[in-house]
C-alpha cells in the first residue's frame, strides 16, 4: 500500500492556481492512497526576483512590482470549508488539514497567527528563501545568481539549522534538499556527499527535537540523507509528493517508501503517515 501523501498543494496555495483539493482527493482515492494532507502555503516573505523568476510568477497570475513579489495570504476560511466538503465527499479517504509555513522563524508573529486561527492536523516547516546580497530576500533559485553554488547550499542548510533552533511549532521539516532543485547544470552534477557535514548538522538538530524528516519526492531523496538521518539519531519519516496539480498525487511515493524500508523504517500501526524505525 502507498503511504500517506503528506505534502500536497491545492487552489488555496498562491502558487497552485490550477490545483484542486477535490480533484486531488478523487485521484488519491483512485490510486488507493490511504490519507492525504493538504499543506497549502502560508508565506510571509517579500522576494527580490530576477527576470526569469518574475516571468515564472506572472505565469501563475502573480503580480510582480518593481522587481518585488509578496506571496498571497492563505484564505483560511475558504481552505477549511473545502477540507470539510472533501471529508464529506470522500468518506473512505483520510483527509487531513495542514499548512506549509515558509521561514516561520523569520516571521514568528505572522506564523503563530496562522496556527492560532485554524486547527491543523499537520504543520510542515520549510525554507525557500535566503538573504539577498543587496538586502532583502531572494528565492533559492535566484540565490544561485548571487553567489557560488556551494555557498548557496551551505547557507540553505545553515538556515534550516536556524529554523529548527528558533521555531518549535511544527511536526515535519520539508524538503531538506530543496536547494538541489535549482543547482546550476553548468556546475556539474549535484553531489549530496559534497555537503555531508552541513546535512549532518541540520539532521542532528532536527533529530534532537523528535520531529519527522520529510522524504519529498519532487526530487528523489538521496538515500545517503536517510542513512545520515539514522546515524544522527533521527527515527521518524514522512512522505510528500509536493505536487501542485492533482494529476500527480503520490508521485514517487512507491519508490521512496521502498527505499526507506530498506533502511529499516516501517509505517506506524495507527496509519498516521509517520514511518519509524523498527
Amino acid at each position: 500500500m502507498l503511504p500517506r501523501d503528506g505534502h500536497v498543494h491545492t487552489e488555496w496555495s498562491w502558487d497552485a492556481p490550477n490545483g484542486s483539493m477535490e480533484r486531488a482527493c478523487a485521484r488519491a482515492a483512485e490510486l488507493g492512497v490511504p490519507a492525504i494532507a493538504f499543506t497549502d502555503h502560508a508565506d510571509f516573505v517579500t522576494w527580490r526576483v530576477s527576470d526569469d523568476v518574475a516571468a515564472f510568477l506572472r505565469d501563475l497570475d502573480a503580480t510582480v512590482s518593481d522587481g518585488l513579489f509578496t506571496p498571497g495570504r492563505l484564505d483560511l476560511d475558504g481552505y477549511f470549508d473545502c477540507i470539510q466538503r472533501c471529508r464529506h465527499q470522500f468518506p473512505d479517504l483520510t483527509v487531513q488539514s495542514g499548512v506549509e509555513l515558509g521561514e516561520p522563524h523569520w516571521y514568528a508573529a505572522e506564523a503563530s497567527a496562522v496556527l492560532e486561527a485554524g486547527k491543523f492536523d499537520l504543520v510542515v516547516a520549510a525554507v525557500h528563501s535566503l538573504p539577498g546580497v543587496d538586502g532583502g530576500f531572494v528565492e533559492v533559485s535566484d540565490a544561485y545568481l548571487q553567489r557560488s553554488p556551494r555557498e548557496v547550499v551551505r547557507e540553505y542548510l545553515a538556515e534550516i539549522d536556524k529554523l529548527i533552533a528558533q521555531w518549535d511549532r511544527f511536526d515535519v521539516l520539508a524538503h531538506i534538499d530543496y536547494a538541489a532543485r535549482a543547482w546550476p547544470a553548468t556546475d556539474g552534477p549535484y553531489r549530496t556527499s559534497d555537503f555531508e557535514d552541513d546535512y549532518r548538522s541540520a539532521l542532528h538538530s532536527l533529530a534532537k527535537t523528535d520531529r519527522a524528516l520529510e522524504v519529498n519526492t519532487r526530487l528523489p531523496l538521496d538515500p545517503l540523507i536517510v542513512t545520515w538521518w539514522q546515524q544522527e539519531g533521527g527515527s521518524a519519516l514522512t512522505f510528500g509528493s509536493d505536487v501542485h496539480d492533482a494529476h500527480f498525487i503520490a508521485q514517487g511515493l512507491d519508490i521512496a517508501s521502498a527505499m526507506v524500508a530498506e533502511h529499516g523504517f516501517r509505517p506506524d500501526p495507527d496509519h498516521s503517515g509517520v514511518w519509524t524505525l523498527g
